[in-house]
């Protein structure tokens, strides 16, 4: 038997383009020194990422750095899926961070090489096989953003947001690499299906405190990147305190890949009768209290990022149902893990948009603002308002949002399929309970204000409008087409 491995290198080029993105960011902004070369080559790069996953995922699924059946790279459909996402969304809010970067708020080759790592990390992550891997991808996601939350030059919010990115990150990645340890001193494995394997076929291996513990463990610090209730309390703060396109970045990326790390573990690693009443709690815990704090919000960043707790409640929520009998059917885990990964895929495109319009519609380099600073500002600039308020409308789930209405439906269905009704009660109850902050915000977009609070919010807003508005048409037009057209994501996500 030969200890030489044989590699794929075309299931390794999506991770190829995304680190090599990366290198030619360093070496653009090294020889040529010109930013606007360097944001090109940053954009072009995350653009010839998401077309590599897509023709790579096309082909089937593919497997390398395997040992006998286990493998540590296993890129199929969903891989595929998360790839292209994370590769657009890069290219989003590269798009969103292109004013910022012209007036010198932040060195735009750090910043487009911070972002492409931050990338490779997610486009690893989705085709991640084993637990190294996986908390490798996710702090290759991840370690690049504590730099970019404190990049704004001059800015005490941004490092003190930064600063307390970092601090609860290494907790939640110590915690994460503890119950990875754990799991490998129960087992003796560290491939995802081997640990599910080992952990079905020898029930004695699952009632071991020590077992318990790792389960435990390893979940708390997946919670905290996902930023799930009582781990969350890092994310308002981080996203107040971070320019737009980075909480836009957070907010979307980020809590993509913690959502892929964490269905990773679940649905191929660890027993769902354990994993199941620990996600539920966690689901109904995060959904109400995101949903209760929003409504207290002013600031219009928190507001998102209370919001965006909230929404991770709803993609947890699927998970839940392993709790029960009927809700660990074959069927029932497969629809469970699907209603998951498309949810998640309809929010990150609706919540992209919200933070293009927000970025729309103030100064350049300027924070979120308050509310108040939005009232009114359908009458200043009334497309790029109704474009905020279409993806405000699709967050709450309300038509003409189909996008967001079918993501609901789909985490109800996939409930009631498991059996958990009662869960699904609570999902519709916490719907309603975010109409009230989307469509208050919504409505203020309309609302007359007084000429103090009009100059607020929209004087400065006009040189943002070139490449900002392009990001916010194409990702409104995006969260409008994947309304019409749900079930292909639905399909590709329960690949």
């Amino acid at each position: 038997m030969t200890g030489v491995q044989s590699v794929d290198s075309v299931a390794l080029l999506p991770a190829y383009l995304a680190a090599g993105t990366a290198v030619l960011v360093l070496l653009t902004d090294l020889i040529l020194a010109r930013p606007r070369a360097t944001i090109v080559a940053a954009a072009v790069g995350a653009l010839g990422t998401a077309v590599g996953s897509a023709v790579v995922g096309v082909g089937g699924e593919r497997r390398t750095f395997c040992v006998s059946a286990d493998c540590s790279w296993i890129f199929g459909g969903r891989a595929a899926l998360i790839g292209v996402v994370v590769a657009l969304l890069t290219v989003g809010v590269l798009g969103l961070s292109v004013p910022a970067l012209r007036a010198g708020r932040s060195p735009v080759g750090e910043y487009c090489f911070l972002l492409a790592c931050s990338m490779t990390g997610g486009v690893v992550l989705g085709a991640a096989g084993d637990l190294i891997t996986v908390i490798v991808a996710l702090e290759t996601l991840t370690l690049p953003l504590y730099v970019l939350v404190g990049l704004r030059r001059g800015s005490l919010a941004s490092a003190e947001a930064a600063v307390t990115f970092f601090v609860v990150s290494v907790v939640a990645t110590t915690l994460t690499l503890l119950g990875a340890a754990l799991l490998y001193a129960v087992t003796g494995g560290l491939h995802l299906d081997r640990l599910g394997a080992l952990l079905a076929d020898r029930p004695e291996l699952r009632d071991l405190p020590l077992t318990t513990a790792a389960v435990a463990v390893l979940l708390v610090g997946l919670a905290f990147k996902v930023a799930a209730v009582p781990f969350h309390a890092w994310a308002p703060a981080t996203y107040d305190g971070a320019p737009l396109p980075v909480a836009a970045y957070l907010s979307t990326a980020s809590k993509l890949g913690g959502l892929v790390a964490l269905l990773a573990v679940v649905q191929r690693a660890l027993p769902a009768d354990q994993t199941g009443p620990v996600l539920a709690v966690l689901a109904v815990l995060t959904m109400t209290v995101g949903n209760l704090v929003a409504l207290r919000q002013r600031r219009t960043v928190r507001l998102l990022a209370w919001s965006s707790v909230a929404q991770a409640g709803y993609i947890l929520a699927p998970l839940g149902a392993l709790a029960l009998a009927a809700g660990r059917t074959d069927d029932a885990r497969s629809a469970a893990y699907a209603a998951a990964v498309a949810y998640a895929v309809f929010f990150v495109v609706l919540e992209l948009a919200a933070f293009a319009g927000v970025t729309a519609l103030r100064p350049t380099g300027a924070d979120g603002g308050t509310l108040d600073d939005l009232r009114g500002a359908a009458r200043r600039h009334p497309w790029r308002a109704a474009a905020l308020g279409l993806a405000l409308v699709g967050l709450a789930g309300l038509p003409p949002g189909l996008a967001g209405l079918f993501a609901k439906v789909t985490v109800v269905r996939a409930l009631l399929d498991g059996g958990a009704a009662w869960l699904a009660l609570v999902v519709a109850l916490n719907a309603v309970i975010g109409l009230a902050y989307y469509l208050r915000v919504t409505a203020a977009l309309w609302t007359p204000t007084a000429p103090a609070t009009a100059s607020g919010g929209g004087v400065a807003a006009v040189p943002v409008v070139g490449v900002v508005a392009v990001v916010l048409a194409v990702a409104t037009v995006a969260a409008v087409v994947l309304g019409f057209a749900p079930q292909l994501v639905l399909d590709v996500a329960g690949r």
